[in-house]
């Protein structure tokens, strides 16, 4: 049996590797957050910077052909490395991916944050890691809690942040013994990034819940979680389909990124809006339709989640840098006001059901993705929340935008009988 001390002696030595790393990545989020927020509103400022996109994506391409190395795997390599570390997750990985996502949204590529969030977490935790030398039991704890550090602080969601590590890397199965090293990093990361001054955006879903449940709300609620579903599965699948096409009929990889940004240009003057470009959540002009505005009474095009869809899957399957969970939101947000519209229903609440519905689906993750609603839109809808994420999580299938996750127990089985 441990003693105490010797069990006080290791919390400690935890600690003092764990919060300088959250420090660390907390900061490197602050910053690229900022740079975020700032390339956006000068590609606002600059709409001409769109014709630049197939140039900036042959830049990306060739940095990744030629510099890249392991870290063109991205967040599989991170997955990967903590199931079974290797050759470890590189340092570079984390300028690389900062740049390349950077150059997607300054010249107008439908991408997100995450995926940057993610990898800039797991490169600082396995440089920590092969700095102190630790053994392969503590790098794969580090990395869950440099993964977990990054989502946390990237979406100001510290809880979620910590229970997404745990989570996303087995279907059907968490590991708990990384849950205190992920909490801790992530809550760490997530204070670092606020005392920095960066704020997240704030959405304001009224509780829909009264004394008792309104089964007529919670029916409609199940219908429109199925849809998310089924929304999540389309976009894992189209992505690496169209991934796979990229890459047989472009062999040189620095060209696709190129290809992508001329079929993005060809997409923005079939939808006739800039409103699909880049994150989706600023705008640039009030009428935009922007992740803010999707939760209120704004009338969006049914077709919105559509060509967002569209937009994201073309950017990131032919090698754009960025991530797929802030473009998921997006989907999911629009997808629910239209079914909203459609049912019935409260358009706050089911733009918030969407929001996070579509990104358990697609990311095999319902339990991060329940918390994720609740330290976002308040625990008031918690129950809605819920049913909506674990729903759609069943009807997404077992292909997630994360290829390198494992399959432990499928999601359905078949009533059998003891005989």
């Amino acid at each position: 049996m441990i003693s105490r001390p010797f069990q006080l002696l290791a919390a400690a030595k935890w600690l003092a590797v764990l919060i300088p790393m959250a420090v660390a990545i907390g900061s490197a989020s602050a910053f690229f957050l900022w740079s975020l927020d700032a390339l956006t509103r000068v590609r606002f400022s600059n709409p001409w910077l769109l014709w630049l996109l197939p140039l900036g994506g042959l830049a990306v391409g060739w940095l990744y052909h030629h510099h890249g190395k392991s870290s063109a795997a991205g967040n599989n390599l991170l997955i990967d490395e903590i199931h079974q570390p290797g050759a470890g997750v590189p340092l570079r990985m984390a300028p690389l991916v900062l740049i390349g996502t950077l150059v997607t949204h300054l010249f107008g590529g439908s991408a997100g944050r995450e995926g940057t969030a993610l990898q800039m977490g797991g490169s600082i935790a396995g440089a920590f890691a092969r700095f102190l030398k630790l053994d392969a039991g503590s790098v794969r704890l580090l990395l869950m809690a440099g993964v977990a550090a990054g989502f946390g602080s990237i979406f100001g969601t510290p809880i979620a942040g910590a229970v997404f590590a745990l989570e996303v890397l087995v279907i059907g199965r968490m590991q708990y013994d990384a849950l205190i090293p992920c909490f801790i990093a992530s809550l760490v990361a997530d204070w670092t990034c606020a005392a920095w001054g960066i704020g997240h955006t704030q959405y304001h879903v009224a509780v829909a819940t009264a004394a008792h449940l309104d089964l007529w709300l919670f029916g409609k609620v199940v219908i429109a979680a199925i849809a998310f579903g089924l929304a999540g599965r389309c976009f894992a699948l189209s992505s690496h389909q169209l991934t796979e096409l990229f890459k047989r009929f472009i062999p040189r990889p620095e060209l696709r990124p190129a290809m992508g940004g001329v079929l993005v240009i060809g997409m923005f003057f079939l939808a006739g809006t800039p409103d699909y470009l880049g994150l989706g959540v600023l705008g640039n002009r009030p009428d935009a339709i922007t992740l803010p505005a999707i939760f209120g009474n704004m009338d969006i095009p049914a077709s919105a989640w559509i060509w967002k869809l569209v937009f994201t899957v073309v950017t990131l399957s032919a090698g754009f840098k960025g991530g797929e969970v802030t473009p998921l939101f997006f989907i999911g947000a629009a997808l629910g006001n239209t079914l909203a519209i459609s049912l019935g229903a409260p358009v706050d609440l089911f733009a918030a059901l969407g929001f996070v519905a579509i990104f358990a689906g697609a990311t095999n993750t319902p339990l991060a993705s329940t918390l994720l609603g609740m330290e976002l839109f308040g625990a008031g809808n918690g129950l809605y929340l819920a049913t909506a994420c674990i729903i759609a999580y069943r009807f997404s299938g077992h292909t997630g935008i994360y290829s390198a996750q494992r399959l432990a127990e499928p999601k359905f089985r078949a009533l059998k009988h003891d005989r």
